[in-house]
């Protein structure tokens, strides 16, 4: 993540801007850009939203959104993946899921990028938690490990094959091992 201003803006007056390539998101008064994703980025997140999405949805627990912005607790941001349990997904007059969802997922997911800046980004996965998400996950496709944080409790580095990646609760019936996850690198 690059910041892209040194302007200050409020969210209201960034959340009027038009959605721009590559994403920009709003952290402490600042506007910043998200690098786009390369090759493994792309891959582990179509291969997770579909796994994570073909185990909840069905059963109506959770659904997996690709890229979604989330607005709460003054930012603005965008993770790679964010799952919400079934029953905070917000809906619109239609009964149809709404284009804005001004909340917290109940789970983050980040992947990170060659260059980007893991503390930035890191950053995004704690106000998350502080703002009442279960779980955050930090995806290193580099060095095929995986930071989890789950809330209130200290994080966990998962880089052996067989590790079982850890979930929140509510999304139990969702299992990973660290190898199946990577997997999806290979073509």
């Amino acid at each position: 993540m690059v910041k892209s201003s040194t302007q200050t803006v409020t969210l209201e007056e960034f959340l009027e801007f038009p959605e721009t390539k590559p994403t920009k998101e709003y952290i402490d008064g600042q506007i910043v850009t998200k690098p786009m994703p390369r090759g493994k980025h792309s891959i582990i997140q179509g291969t997770l939203v579909s796994a994570i999405n073909n185990t909840l949805k069905p059963q109506k627990i959770g659904l997996a959104l690709p890229e979604l912005r989330c607005t709460f607790a003054n930012r603005s941001i965008v993770p790679d993946i964010a799952v919400f349990s079934w029953n905070r997904i917000p809906v619109d007059d239609n009964g149809d899921i709404a284009n804005i969802f001004n909340s917290y997922p109940d789970w983050t997911i980040e992947i990170l990028s060659p260059g980007q800046n893991q503390t930035l980004v890191t950053g995004n996965i704690l106000h998350c938690l502080n703002n009442g998400s279960s779980f955050g996950w930090l995806i290193d496709p580099e060095s095929r490990s995986i930071l989890v944080y789950p809330c209130n409790q200290q994080p966990q580095l998962l880089d052996s094959s067989s590790d079982i990646i850890k979930v929140p609760n509510i999304f139990s019936d969702f299992k990973l091992t660290v190898g199946e996850l990577f997997s999806c690198l290979k073509i």
